[in-house]
Parts: structure tokens; C-alpha cells; sequence
């Protein structure tokens, strides 16, 4: 229950260990096609430019850094935590300006601030930003922020690593022109693929380059004669068989339940962990309206030491929670209720566990009251 990766669903772990095929088999080729119409359908898009990248969700950043970004190109980076400052750190080393956009951690992106910066700032052609920031707990208005961009001419990189498959995600209809996501999150697959989107405009951008893109790999000119829907695919890298075994499964558990329900029961589960938590004591660090269900950050009770806490909910209980990163280390938990984690029992187990160690901590809390909350919250 921590910040990723989340638990793997067990259909995703039997159709992993599924015999390896070659990567141009036929059968593997049709299995390229499927995942690809799955991926279109739960990032709600038509755009043909639709894959997984081989590599975690920090390499569907890059991907789209290194293909859409020259050097000497602008680019604005809204940052509101470590995960916006890593699109700045990518842009950086890909030669480009970057005009930041900052707002406080454990805040949503500010439209007005985009709007403003845009203003002063006519050059840039590309707008950056994170659309659920894992290390805070914070979801942007991704619909606002890419309207604004639009209106200025620029290009947006969405990242939503922690949002696909727990969050509203519309890729066409809020005009959205990169977006890259990660499998380990809501999706409940293994860590090591990066699902990601291009619209016809980012690819109309990428075949406008002035210089080729820095990295062969990351490629998505190359990249696409392997995963396009030609009768003949031209050999890229040898993608990982057992892997894109899970993500198909994983795809398809998630069409089986709709879209619609997935985000229906984060939300939910959300409610009824926050129910219990306000009982115990504890305070979330991101305002409601700006909450993401799947990855809840709250900070530590005074007087509580953080680590051990978190230690002893792994060694005596078996759940796990993350710690604050960066500015945050020490001073928050990140419970995730992502994908197959996301389950009723898991919240009442994480509930009641961390009320019997709050109170071993010498916290004054009752875990029969919270509980209680946690169910009045589930009717």
C-alpha cells in the first residue's frame, strides 16, 4: 500500500509466466496490435502514435522530452514536486530553456500562474506538468492546464504515471499531446513498461526536428516502424515478451471492469480511508479538491517517529506505506490504494493496523472508533 508498484493482480502474474515467444512471431505481432487498442482505449484516444515504451515510467519522460525538446527550444515546467523537477532536470540535459512554473508541494499546478508565465514567455512551444504528483498526493486540473497551453500554441507533456486506471484521464477530448504513464501504478502489472500517447500534432513537431533525436532508443520515428500497424515491422530492440504478456492481461482485467468503475473505486476506497484516518488523529497534506484517491499523503502525528512506524507495519502487519520524499522526508506517509491494492479489506487492515501502533507510539486514539468510521463510510 505504498507508492508503487502496487500489488500484482493474479491473472497478471499467470499470463507472465506464459511461455517467451520470439519478439517478430506472429502471435506476438498480434499481441503488439491488441495492446495497442487497449491502450487507446484506457487513455481514451485515437491516436495511432499508442505504446508501451520498454522501460519504467521515467523513460516515457524522457521519450517525450528527448523527441518533442531541441536545444535552444523554450519549454515551460510547472513543478509542484520531485517528479516536475525531474522533467526540468530531462529538458536541461536535452540543451533546452526551461521556464519554470512553481508552485507550493502539496498544491495542484495553478492555471492562473501557466497563464501568466505563458504571457511573458512567447517563444515557448511546448508546456510541461504532472498530472497526479506521486511524491505529494496532488491532481492538476489537466483539462485547464492543457486549454491554456493551447491557447498560447504550445504543446503539452502530461505526466500520469499514478493517474491512468485511477483518475479521470481524457487524452483526445482535453486535447492532450504526450502523455506517458507507467504500468506498476493503477494498472497492477510488474514495473518496466511506460505506456505512452502521442497526438498528431506532437508527431507533426517531432518530424519538423532540426537536428535527429539524441537518443536512438528513445526514438519514436524508429520506434513506431516496431510497433506500427504495417503488415511488415521493422526490428527495433527486443522487447520484453513476458512483461507485455502482463500488460495485456492487465488491459484487459481493466476493460472488464470499465474505466468508469475503476475510477469510481478509487474514489470510494479513498472516502473510507479518509473516514478512518480523520477518526485516528491523522490530517492529510493536500486540500480535498485537489486530492488524488489512489495516492494518499498524510502527515505524522507530532511526537511520532515516522520510520518506526512504518517499519513495524511491515515486519508485524505485512503492509507497506511510503515515506515523504525530498522536503517531505520525515514529515508525511504516502498510502497508495492503487490498482488490485485498491480493495475494502486492505483499507480496514491498514486502518487498524496503524491505530494499534499510533497508540503503542503513545497516541491517545481509539482503533474500534475509527473503524467504525472507516465502515460508515463504505453504505
Amino acid at each position: 500500500m505504498g507508492p508503487g508498484p502496487s500489488a500484482i493482480a493474479p491473472r497478471v502474474l499467470e499470463a507472465m509466466a506464459r511461455p517467451v515467444i520470439g519478439h517478430l512471431d506472429p502471435e506476438f505481432v498480434s499481441l503488439m496490435d491488441r495492446i495497442k487498442a487497449q491502450l487507446q482505449r484506457a487513455f481514451r484516444t485515437d491516436n495511432p502514435l499508442t505504446m508501451p515504451v520498454s522501460g519504467p515510467g521515467s523513460a516515457g519522460m524522457e521519450s517525450c522530452i528527448v523527441n518533442l525538446l531541441e536545444p535552444g527550444e523554450t519549454v515551460v515546467i510547472c513543478q509542484n514536486g520531485v517528479f516536475g523537477g525531474r522533467l526540468k532536470a530531462m529538458a536541461e540535459r536535452c540543451g533546452a530553456t526551461v521556464v519554470d512554473v512553481k508552485d507550493e508541494w502539496g498544491r495542484a499546478v495553478s492555471p492562473e500562474k501557466l497563464a501568466s508565465t505563458l504571457d511573458r514567455t512567447p517563444q515557448a512551444r511546448v508546456v510541461a506538468f504532472v498530472h497526479a504528483e506521486t511524491s505529494t498526493g496532488a491532481l492538476s486540473d489537466a483539462a485547464a492546464l492543457a486549454g491554456i497551453a493551447k491557447d498560447y500554441d504550445c504543446l503539452t507533456i502530461v505526466d500520469a504515471v499514478t493517474s491512468l486506471g485511477g483518475s479521470p484521464l481524457e487524452v483526445d477530448l482535453w486535447g492532450l499531446d504526450a502523455v506517458y504513464s507507467g504500468t506498476q501504478k493503477c494498472l497492477s502489472c510488474m514495473p518496466g513498461l511506460s505506456p505512452l500517447t502521442m497526438s498528431s500534432r506532437a508527431l507533426q513537431k517531432i518530424g519538423q526536428r532540426r537536428k535527429p533525436v539524441q537518443s536512438w532508443f528513445m526514438d519514436v520515428t524508429l520506434v513506431a516502424g516496431y510497433w506500427g500497424g504495417s503488415a511488415r515491422r521493422v526490428y527495433h530492440h527486443t522487447a520484453p515478451v513476458n512483461a507485455l504478456y502482463g500488460l495485456d492481461e492487465a488491459l484487459l482485467m481493466l476493460h472488464e471492469e470499465s474505466m468508469e468503475a475503476a475510477w469510481l473505486r478509487h474514489q470510494r476506497n479513498h472516502a473510507v480511508l479518509c473516514a478512518g484516518l480523520e477518526a485516528l488523529g491523522v490530517d492529510f497534506f493536500v486540500p480535498p479538491a485537489e486530492r488524488i484517491p489512489q495516492l494518499n499523503t498524510v502527515r505524522v502525528p507530532a511526537g511520532i517517529n515516522e520510520a518506526r512506524v512504518r517499519e513495524r507495519l511491515l515486519e508485524d502487519f505485512d503492509i507497506e506505506i511510503g515515506a515523504g520524499l525530498g522536503a517531505l522526508a520525515g514529515k508525511v506517509w504516502r498510502i497508495g490504494l492503487m490498482g488490485h491494492s485498491s480493495r475494502r479489506e486492505n483499507v480496514m487492515a491498514c486502518l487498524a493496523a496503524l491505530g494499534h501502533l499510533l497508540m503503542d507510539e503513545g497516541l491517545k486514539v481509539s482503533v474500534a472508533e475509527a473503524t467504525a468510521e472507516a465502515e460508515r463510510a463504505l453504505r
